[in-house]
């Protein structure tokens, strides 16, 4: 049942996110002070895949992280953008990378329901083609890999790649590439099956 929000006070507000303190009571009458809540904005992501059948990583410092990381191209909505203008613009501003061929939605998801408001919406880009430098923002420092599809999951088993959002991307570009006819060709070739 869903609780009832007694009050609510915003701590902080920024261009990143927003700290909402609730108070709220849950349906059995249960009193909870201080719940705290994360608003961030909805973020998409995107499995590339190039002509090639290769995919485009990006690599970059994560400064909570502490370290550099490779994961798929992503970033948050812009006011005004449907998830597909998004991931087409995070793409091509992250990589250079454009597709004619529209984003294949596979998935949505709330990030952490339990702190967070947001979600991410998972895509797969075929037939990607590098065709502009890149846009990056005066603090991204963003180094464009790409390695065979089929070596995604070795990197994943090696920790190589361990960003959770884009091994959870992977997993369903993979399914939904097995489940096409045009992906059971590409699994085949690769494999050599």
């Amino acid at each position: 049942m869903k609780w009832n929000v007694m009050h609510s006070e915003y701590l902080f507000k920024t261009p990143f996110g927003n700290l909402r303190n609730d108070s709220c009571q849950m349906a059995d009458g249960t009193i909870i002070n201080d719940y705290y809540v994360n608003e961030y904005a909805d973020w998409v992501n995107a499995i590339v895949l190039t002509q090639e059948n290769e995919i485009v990583l990006v690599e970059q410092y994560r400064h909570p992280g502490n370290g550099l990381f490779l994961e798929i191209p992503a970033g948050k909505m812009e006011d005004g953008e449907t998830w597909e203008q998004a991931i087409i613009r995070e793409v091509r501003e992250e990589t250079g990378y454009v597709s004619e061929k529209p984003p294949i939605q596979l998935g949505e998801f709330m990030v952490n329901p339990a702190t967070q408001t947001n979600k991410v919406i998972t895509f797969l880009i075929r037939d990607a083609q590098k065709k502009y430098e890149q846009e990056l923002d005066d603090t991204e420092r963003i180094l464009v890999k790409r390695y065979p599809f089929d070596e995604m999951e070795r990197m994943i088993s090696s920790k190589q790649i361990t960003q959770l959002f884009s091994v959870s991307a992977y997993y369903l570009a993979k399914n939904h590439l097995m489940a096409s006819a045009d992906g059971k060709d590409l699994f085949l070739t690769k494999n050599g099956s």
